[in-house]
């Protein structure tokens, strides 16, 4: 195998230059993080199921008009993607009042919310993502008015798809992040782009009846059983073999 260029490691993914101008190979790993790497460890095959929900569900959305970095996914831990200029604002939706949410209001965990509320974070660990008003992020440069409009819109829509899909399989979206990115077309106009990933490490998904945890708050709360969960939403989503990991990896093997 050729040795490839490492442009960046971050706590769940190494991306690395792609084969093709303006490409990079997105590397999902099975390391584990929590509370901004305050907290480290690892779950067995997380970067294999993060890798097929995650292409799950950006070709859904890619389907309903929301464009996105993703290409395609390579292997069992790769997807090539379209390099984008990372936006320094983390969106947080919340339908459900869990996590930092509910410790900071003091609002009971599991509270559902009269409309589901739209955070920006400044994504900087050294800082512990603080939560920033869209006049920061327009302030200082982070975003553009047009940009936030752009992807608040986005937001909203794959809000609305996500708590459809989820719920559809008996889960609850309790809330989500997602990271947006700059891209530059053939007319050499920017756009932004939905990036990163959407998984269990970034979304807080709870049994519709049960309200069990099916996310990384299993691995933040010393819960155990946070590969079994994992493998339940990809499980439940249709792609997740009936022989689980083991005839996911055969079958990866074969296509090889």
């Amino acid at each position: 195998m050729a040795k490839r260029t490492k442009l960046y490691e971050g706590k769940a993914k190494v991306l690395f230059q792609g084969s093709e101008p303006g490409t990079v190979v997105q590397y999902f790993k099975d390391d584990a993080t929590a509370f901004n790497a305050k907290k480290k460890g690892t779950i067995n095959g997380k970067g294999v199921l993060n890798n097929i929900i995650s292409e799950f569900i950006m070709l859904r959305l890619q389907e309903m008009g929301i464009p996105t970095h993703f290409i395609k996914r390579m292997n069992m831990r790769e997807q090539l993607c379209h390099q984008v200029d990372i936006i320094p604002v983390e969106v947080i939706v919340r339908n459900v009042a869990a996590g930092s949410m509910a410790k900071r209001l003091g609002i009971p965990e599991g509270t559902n919310l009269p409309r589901s509320i739209v955070e920006f974070c400044y994504k900087s660990d050294e800082l512990d993502d603080p939560l920033i008003s869209e006049e920061h992020a327009v302030a200082f440069g982070w975003a553009s008015p047009q940009e936030i409009d752009d992807f608040m819109a986005m937001t909203l829509r794959i809000n609305d798809y996500l708590a459809g899909l989820f719920m559809g399989i008996g889960i609850r979206l309790v809330d989500f992040k997602l990271e947006f990115g700059r891209i530059e077309d053939e007319n050499g106009d920017v756009r932004v782009v939905l990036a990163d990933e959407i998984s269990p490490d970034n979304c807080r998904l709870w049994d519709a009846k049960t309200n069990e945890k099916m996310d990384k708050d299993r691995f933040r709360r010393d819960m155990g059983g946070v590969e079994e969960a994992y493998q339940e939403v990809a499980r439940r989503l249709g792609i997740l073999p009936e022989g689980g990991m083991a005839e996911l990896e055969e079958s990866d093997s074969e296509e090889s």
